[in-house]
């Protein structure tokens, strides 16, 4: 036997067969479009449904040369002052929304709606943009420092 004969089978021996390599792409190819196909008509979503807004106000965030925020209510009344190192939380997701305006254009002093739901959850929107955010996500305590400038909850007896 020669030589030759050995190498050339040897290389044969080592490539997958011809079946498998298209099972393989047929198989990526279908999970591509079952994949596709979910997205589009929605099935396996999971989330939490759009309830009624109970509470609502309208904020706008001014940033100070100090490095403070200043929080105002829709009627230009301030709610807080935010110092610059705390509520870091806040600061970021106002950050976030604000260069999503900046990107589409859109003045900075239009206000962000704040919604606290029937369900209990709070959102932050931006009417403008139509971006939002589903602050309890973050954690009860990050919500909680946006919920502060809802009024408070209404207690049935």
């Amino acid at each position: 036997m020669s030589d030759s004969t050995l190498t050339g089978s040897a290389s044969a021996a080592q490539s997958p067969p011809r079946w498998t390599l298209i099972g393989m792409a047929l198989l990526a190819l279908s999970t591509i479009a079952i994949a596709g196909f979910a997205r589009q008509t929605g099935i396996g979503v999971t989330g939490v449904p759009d309830s009624p807004a109970v509470a609502q106000v309208d904020l706008r965030f001014e940033d100070l040369s100090d490095g403070a925020v200043v929080v105002r209510d829709g009627r230009g009344q301030v709610l807080e002052t935010i110092p610059v190192s705390a509520d870091g939380f806040i600061r970021g997701t106002m950050r976030s929304l604000a260069r999503q305006r900046k990107q589409a254009g859109l003045s900075p002093e239009l206000p962000f709606l704040l919604e606290r739901r029937e369900n209990g959850r709070l959102s932050l929107s931006d009417p403008s943009t139509g971006g939002r955010i589903e602050l309890d996500a973050f954690g009860p305590g990050n919500a909680a420092s946006f919920g502060r400038f809802l009024p408070p909850r209404e207690t049935r007896s």
